[in-house]
């Protein structure tokens, strides 16, 4: 059994960010010389994705804009003698079929996921959030949650990272059971809580974006009620799972896995400028600029 087909949610109004995502999905904002949806992708490709279904909102034009071609764009680029820039350009998803599906209402990210049903069908898929990258150097991530997947015969595997104590309300969180179950790290997952406050979070262990799931989860999507912020909540489905006996694991991000994200401005922020300072064509007379201006203060 092979993974090699992708959810991408990217239907998100983007509403912590504006000004700036006014008229730009959030997932096309710049990180570093690419958009992140853009490191979402090539990461999905790295890991053997050749299908990747992306569920799409107000932001759709501009997304099919950025993966689609652009003859006119192309020919002008070859006319200029910039041979570089089109070879970019005509790599962008190169080999990959991407397919669009539209989430007419914002009921969260599990009726996302749930929107991409008819497509996937009864393939185990993967799901990558379009607004987070992990890592500077091409990470594994993708690919140890497939080989956990597959050798655990799991139903579900969820990428978690460890987070300070006073920031569990913002995610899923894990109770965790049995321990390295596979030799990699990877975990049980015994329950999942959505946005715990702090003192009823059973770990510090939080969900980070990445999740291979078997197509079972359509039918516990279609029968999830509203949970937290009046949404559907993927949370809730997978501890349907749980709670029903299923099996679900758990895979730690590595020290290089570092979670990149367009969130908030301060994540944002952040995440730019370390992106942009890893690029090997500009980031080290970027980090000379910066700098100089620290040295400044």
């Amino acid at each position: 059994m092979s993974v090699d087909v992708a959810v991408v949610p990217v239907a998100g109004l983007g509403t912590r960010l504006l000004p700036l995502t006014r008229s730009v999905p959030k997932e096309l904002l710049p990180l570093g010389s690419k958009p992140v949806l853009q490191h979402v992708i090539d990461e999905l490709e790295s890991a053997g994705i050749r299908h990747i279904v992306l569920v799409t909102g107000a932001g759709e034009s501009s997304i099919r804009q950025h993966f689609g071609i652009d003859s006119n764009l192309e020919r002008q680029l070859l006319a200029k003698g910039k041979a570089d820039q089109l070879t970019q350009l005509q790599s962008l998803a190169d080999g990959i079929q991407i397919d669009y599906v539209r989430q007419s209402r914002q009921l969260g990210l599990g009726h996302a996921i749930w929107c991409a049903r008819d497509i996937i069908g009864d393939r185990p898929f993967t799901i990558a959030l379009g607004d987070a990258m992990f890592g500077l150097n091409n990470s594994t991530l993708c690919q140890r949650l497939q080989r956990v997947f597959i050798n655990t015969s799991a139903d579900a595997v969820i990428a978690f990272h460890e987070v300070p104590k006073d920031r569990v309300s913002r995610y899923g969180v894990a109770k965790v059971g049995a321990t390295n179950i596979d030799g990699e790290g990877s975990f049980e997952v015994a329950d999942l809580i959505e946005k715990p406050a702090t003192a009823d979070a059973p770990s510090q262990y939080a969900i980070a974006a990445r999740y291979v799931c078997h197509s079972q989860i359509f039918n516990l999507l279609g029968n999830t009620k509203e949970g937290v912020g009046g949404e559907i909540q993927l949370t809730d489905a997978l501890r349907t799972l749980i709670l029903a006996g299923g099996k679900v694991v758990g895979v730690p991000l590595q020290q290089n896995e570092k979670r990149f994200d367009v969130g908030n401005f301060d994540s944002y922020f952040s995440a730019f400028v370390e992106v942009a300072c890893a690029d090997p064509i500009h980031g080290n007379a970027l980090k000379q600029q910066l700098q100089a201006i620290l040295d400044k203060d």
